[in-house]
């Protein structure tokens, strides 16, 4: 009988790595379960934290963003309509996927861009672009350290402020 090479491979799974991964999965089910129950907090909603530890903004501008025929993308300050910024096509990722959820919200509720948008620089550094008209918001600064940066840029000059 003639035994060939690949019937002489035998897969075998250890057991110290397998019984480890299925501690990992009763781990993440048991505190999934203990979240879900009560026993941990489920999140912190940003504004109700600031509230709750009295933190106050230092600087905002209202913005109003405009898609321009070219592919642009115009950011423009709300009261006096300066030009903060423009983002060409594949520039601004961050701000444009930023505005169109916001705006897909507005038309949700059959809201126009009438309203700006807010963008508020909060005493602990956290940057928050807000929709007055729908209540919701971005935490800009969740995202990192560039993206925050693009929205910053927006804001008044320090000396300004």
């Amino acid at each position: 009988m003639i035994v060939r090479e690949y019937e002489k491979d035998e897969i075998t799974v250890q057991k110290v790595p397998l019984m480890l991964m299925g501690g990992i999965v009763v781990i993440t089910l048991a505190l999934t379960a203990s979240v879900q129950l009560g026993f941990f907090e489920r999140s912190s909603i940003p504004a109700q934290a600031r509230a709750e530890s009295g933190i106050q903004p230092v600087a905002a501008r209202t913005l109003r963003f405009f898609d321009e025929p070219d592919g642009t993308v115009r950011a423009e300050d709300g009261a006096t309509a300066e030009v903060l910024s423009r983002f060409s096509p594949g520039e601004g990722g961050f701000i444009r996927a930023s505005v169109r959820s916001l705006v897909h919200r507005r038309r949700i509720r059959g809201e126009g861009p009438g309203v700006p948008f807010e963008l508020t620089e909060w005493e602990n550094g956290a940057l928050t672009l807000s929709d007055p008209v729908t209540g919701s918001s971005v935490e800009v600064s969740s995202f990192g350290p560039d993206n925050r940066r693009v929205f910053a840029d927006m804001l008044p000059q320090k000396d300004a402020r």
